[in-house]
């Protein structure tokens, strides 16, 4: 059975680590320049440096993203990135720009080069050049089927095919957005995307005085230019006969709950596939496991063709169905306590969910003992990020989640 990549993202070194503890193969991070997701945190090159080793010491690569639209003025800065980048050891750079791709190949022969999807490669021909061309990847544009992939693995066997596997969708093609520039004047192919898809519209009639009025398809809302959360995850099979070698997953700005969640799931429902095949176990408890976080109505998009739904008209996001309580800092010296650290509030006598890699997942306990680092016992956590010990059967790891239902 061919090897399967699950790649995630990461916006800060924080949730590189969360990451890499619940599964992830390999970790795609933006430097504080050239990236499409200017708006979160990034790394600068000295955590760059520290990020390839933390993570090369835990078998995981790292592909740094340099996939804005260059222009003429960013190329003497991009001369010496990449060389750093070459470097320090960098697994793979993401590249939309063909002049980059050049440049890249000329002064940082060494440094692996993958194609992003804002490149907006969508057939077996275009992937072939890019082979031919010595790139390692090519990351295939989101409306690409399944059946158009596997024409495209078998056309050009010598190329690492990447696909998105779930995340949030652009509502233009393949993030080609211009309303953010529009309305804000950030440009999304600069990095600094504002989400205005994601906004609630109303029409202005101009025959009566600039009134506004909500706009209204069935009584289901106003987010007209919202697209469906991707989600692939009962599809894993699929994928990966298509010839899908990196599953990849969208998020450099959510939220470690978030990542942990999703990267859990779809480790957890890799896994599975590869011990027991195309009938995977537990298909039921992957996908609930995604209802958990934060997200939009779930699409399949173009992965089995044509798909004119894709529009989530009713919010910008749904909530999820449990609240992250807190993050795990390590044991206590007491015995059977851990350190946690508070994130939202719960209680004594609330009974948490573990969100673990490990086989504390999804086991529960109820809140019982609970004190701060004076020893005061404490009845309500509700400071944020104040560091409690709290009393567990279980031998919770650093970088367990603890999560209630809503």
């Amino acid at each position: 059975m061919k090897k399967i990549e699950l790649l995630a993202p990461a916006g800060n070194f924080s949730k590189l680590k969360t990451a890499i503890y619940y599964g992830a193969d390999a970790v795609y991070i933006g430097g504080k320049l050239f990236s499409l997701r200017a708006l979160s945190d990034n790394f600068t090159d000295d955590e760059i440096e520290e990020a390839v080793k933390y993570a090369h010491e835990r078998g995981v690569k790292i592909y740094v993203t340099v996939n804005i639209f260059a222009k003429n003025s960013d190329f003497e800065v991009l001369k010496k990135y990449l060389v750093f980048l070459e470097n320090v050891g960098v697994d793979a750079v993401l590249i939309t720009d063909v002049g980059l791709i050049a440049l890249c190949k000329k002064i940082a022969p060494s440094l692996k080069i993958h194609l992003s999807t804002q490149a907006n490669t969508l057939n077996k021909y275009s992937v072939k050049f890019w082979e031919d061309m010595g790139l390692e990847r090519v990351v295939l544009a989101r409306e690409v089927s399944l059946k158009e992939i596997r024409e495209i693995a078998d056309f050009c066997p010598n190329i690492q095919i990447e696909a998105f596997a779930h995340g949030a969708m652009c509502i233009s093609y393949s993030g080609r957005c211009l309303l953010s520039n529009y309305f804000n004047g950030r440009d999304a192919n600069r990095g600094e995307c504002v989400q205005a898809c994601r906004w609630s519209y109303e029409i202005r009639e101009k025959s009566k005085d600039g009134e506004f009025f909500p706009i209204e398809q069935d009584e289901r809302g106003t987010y007209i230019l919202n697209s469906k959360d991707l989600n692939m995850i009962d599809h894993i099979d699929e994928m990966s006969e298509a010839g899908v070698y990196s599953f990849k997953i969208e998020g450099r700005m959510k939220s470690e709950y978030y990542l942990a969640t999703v990267i859990n799931a779809y480790r957890r429902a890799i896994d599975d596939y590869l011990d027991n095949g195309a009938v995977y176990k537990q298909k039921d408890l992957y996908f609930n496991e995604l209802l958990k976080t934060s997200h939009r109505a779930f699409t399949t998009a173009y992965a089995f063709g044509n798909n004119d739904e894709t529009v989530n008209y009713f919010n910008s996001q749904s909530v999820g169905q449990f609240v992250f309580c807190a993050t795990v800092l390590g044991p206590s010296e007491n015995k059977d306590y851990f350190v946690i650290e508070m994130r939202n509030r719960f209680k004594i006598g609330d009974e948490l969910e573990i969100l673990s890699p490990n086989d504390n997942f999804n086991k529960n306990f109820k809140v019982e003992k609970l004190f701060d680092k004076e020893g005061n016992s404490v009845d309500d956590a509700k400071i944020v990020q104040q560091k409690l010990k709290i009393y567990c059967q279980y031998d919770l790891k650093e970088g367990d989640i603890l999560r209630k239902k809503l």
